[in-house]
């Protein structure tokens, strides 16, 4: 009996039906049966202390917090038992092997590996280069030269400076003795000052050649520890690139027919060109190479965070995620041929039937009422959008889309009519004296009445179209807050974005460093509902034409 497959109890999986496909990794409810999964893994992390991983869950925990994804599939075996398999992604405790778990597609730290072997090298070519690099003799010689350096600088420096005020001074007595001597006299003068300019170049030019001479002396001793860096900079370089070009090789996928690809090969077919670090390391994955090979049935899957949350991502424990796009995806597409998937819901166009309202209309702009669920412009697989339905109202005008409000949000949208009202109207949005105020309600009580949210942003380029806090590369996002009131354990809020960053509302009420509160619905950063409680309740800016103030407001509907 395989160890690694967990059987279902009949009786609790009595009268659940068995999945008619298998589940849409991007985006999906789990299935009964892995929801039961699930739970049951979920126990087995509460109350198994020999993992020896900190997930952040315990303050005595000894070492450094590290929250994991974890899988579970839903196979059927040959006998058309079903169970379920579990992995975890990455590295748990610094390991791949785990009772309960299936093994990594390549495991980088089995015993004798090629990985760990060339690892051995490679820790022995950063441990020269560390030890040239606090030498104290390089550090010495490193030290004279900066100082050299800036010493002989100086001196040439303020030598030009001479040279600079003898020019102005030559200059000077040429002008006053033209008018004085004799042409004759003049220009034995001139030979005198041109004698003085040549000295004075040359006394530079020694000077250059003297602080150059010096600076190479030291260079020179120097070089020997240089010379031996750039050498193991370099090989450490070229060992690196092909131990990662071999690891790619021995990444080879399956999927039901049998087929292998290397993650090599998946990759090179993408935008990427070459595999993102830690491509196949992903819990879905394992799971299904394992399948495959054994000669399971896949029915279902399931992957939940279980720790700490990132610091950068908002990751609740216990909560279930999607597969990630820009690692699994392509890896995904090969390794689920010829598997019939449940329906993916970025092809529904959940905006069908719901009426656009026009709440203001005259010759430069209209104000129209979006419903959750309608595209602002056509997408790649729905055209239908507020930009389609308003250019078929319209018929014989461009509408131009000022600004844009995700999908799942509600709310005021303003697009102009004309160039001209297009351009005057950006430049408000651009300038961010357009005034927005948007209604959200909250998956829980906050503390605090009302504040300030300054948490800057950027794309999760694994895992589109997520976004990050990043305070190193992020770009500047602040909302401002006010609670309205608290309702049935969640709390009703009233939002201003005084930047407008991709998901920002969302990202800062979710976030930990945030509200910690995701908003309801939200399918990304929490919990999908039927919409997301998100609504661009009001807009107040200035009337392309006459200039006058103009505000729109309409009331959520929650």
């Amino acid at each position: 009996m395989d160890g690694k497959v967990i059987y279902f109890n009949e009786s609790k999986i009595s009268g659940i039906s068995l999945p008619g496909r298998f589940t849409f990794p991007f985006f999906y409810e789990p299935h009964p049966l892995a929801k039961i999964a699930a739970d049951d893994l979920k126990h087995y992390l509460e109350n198994q202390a020999r993992l020896d991983h900190n997930f952040g869950l315990d303050s005595d925990a000894q070492g450094m917090a590290i929250g994991k994804m974890f899988g579970v599939l839903i196979i059927q075996d040959g006998d058309g038992r079903q169970g379920y398999l579990s992995a975890f992604s990455g590295k748990l405790a610094n390991s791949n092997d785990h009772p309960r778990f299936v093994p990594p597609v390549f495991d980088m730290l089995a015993e004798d590996s090629f990985f760990l072997k060339e690892q051995y090298v490679l820790n022995d070519i950063n441990g020269q280069v560390k030890d040239i690099e606090t030498n104290q003799d390089y550090l010495t010689l490193q030290h004279e030269l900066k100082g050299l350096t800036a010493q002989t600088e100086k001196q040439i420096g303020d030598f030009k400076k001479l040279l600079k005020a003898n020019k102005a001074d030559r200059k000077k007595q040429r002008d006053e003795q033209k008018a004085t001597l004799t042409p004759e006299a003049y220009m034995e003068f001139e030979a005198y000052m041109v004698k003085h300019s040549l000295h004075d170049k040359h006394q530079l030019n020694v000077l250059v050649g003297d602080c150059e001479a010096r600076l190479n002396k030291l260079r020179q001793q120097l070089a020997p520890f240089e010379d031996r860096l750039e050498a193991l900079k370099k090989e450490r370089k070229e060992k690196s690139a092909a131990l990662q070009q071999q690891l790619f090789e021995q990444y080879a996928f399956l999927n039901q027919y049998g087929h292998t690809r290397s993650l090599y090969d998946i990759f090179s077919e993408t935008v990427f060109g070459t595999p993102p670090s830690a491509a196949g390391e992903c819990a879905t994955p394992k799971l299904l190479q394992y399948a495959f090979l054994n000669g399971y049935k896949p029915l279902a899957m399931a992957e939940f965070w279980w720790g700490a949350s990132p610091k950068s991502e908002i990751r609740a424990h216990g909560q279930f995620y999607p597969a990630c796009t820009g690692k699994c995806k392509p890896i995904l597409k090969h390794m689920l041929e010829g598997i019939e998937l449940d329906e993916d819901p970025l092809l529904v166009n959940p905006g069908e039937n719901k009426p656009l309202d026009i709440i203001f209309e005259d010759d430069y702009f209209v104000i129209v009422n979006k419903p959750s669920g309608l595209l602002s412009v056509p997408g790649i697989n729905i055209s239908d959008s507020v930009y389609s339905r308003l250019k078929q109202t319209f018929k014989t005008i461009e509408p131009l889309i000022i600004h844009r409000l995700d999908m799942a949000t509600s709310g005021l949208l303003v697009v102009a009519k004309t160039r001209e009202a297009h351009k005057l109207i950006q430049q408000q949005f651009l300038k961010r004296t357009v005034t927005k105020r948007y209604t959200a309600l909250l998956s829980k009580i906050i503390e605090g009445q009302e504040g300030e949210i300054n948490l800057p942003l950027r794309g999760d380029l694994d895992d589109r179209p997520r976004q990050l806090v990043c305070f190193e590369h992020g770009k500047k996002a602040i909302t401002r807050w006010k609670v309205i009131e608290y309702k049935d354990g969640k709390t009703k809020i009233h939002f201003w974005p005084l930047t407008g960053r991709t998901h920002q509302l969302r990202v800062h009420s979710a976030h930990e460093q945030g509200l910690n509160a995701a908003i309801v619905g939200d399918d990304l950063y929490g919990t999908a509902a039927e919409r997301l409680y998100l609504h661009a309740a009001y807009l107040e800016f200035v009337h392309p034409a006459s200039g006058e103030k103009m505000s729109f407001e309409v009331k959520e509907d929650f």
